[in-house]
């Protein structure tokens, strides 16, 4: 048995989830926030055995379009008196990244 550990952006991951559930995979997603420019992401949780990995990841990867957004990066912390007003970044979201972890035990109560 596998874990599939998938981080999607926020706007990708009802699609995803309703896809894998329709397939009978169940999910489990919390959300999260990305380190550099603090966007909104959902991490997917999904138990997996092992011949059914393949099958998940290329629902992630056809549910998941990457796309261009221009956001602005929160501004660095100042001294007083002085102005650093943040220019708009080019970024693109969307995509997945994925890991596949080992599962040792499992065990539903």
């Amino acid at each position: 048995m596998k874990l599939v550990y998938a981080i999607v952006n926020n706007d990708d991951s009802r699609n995803v989830v309703d896809r894998l559930n329709r397939r009978g995979f169940s999910v489990t997603m919390t959300h999260t926030a990305g380190g550099f420019l603090r966007v909104g992401n959902t991490t997917l949780l999904c138990g997996v055995d092992d011949e059914r990995v393949e099958e998940v990841i290329g629902i992630i990867r056809e549910s998941c379009p990457t796309r261009v957004q221009y956001v602005t990066p929160l501004p660095p912390v100042m001294e007083p008196g002085e102005v650093n007003i943040p220019l708009p970044l080019e970024k693109h979201v969307g995509g997945a990244t994925i890991f596949v972890l080992n599962v040792e035990h499992f065990e539903k109560v």
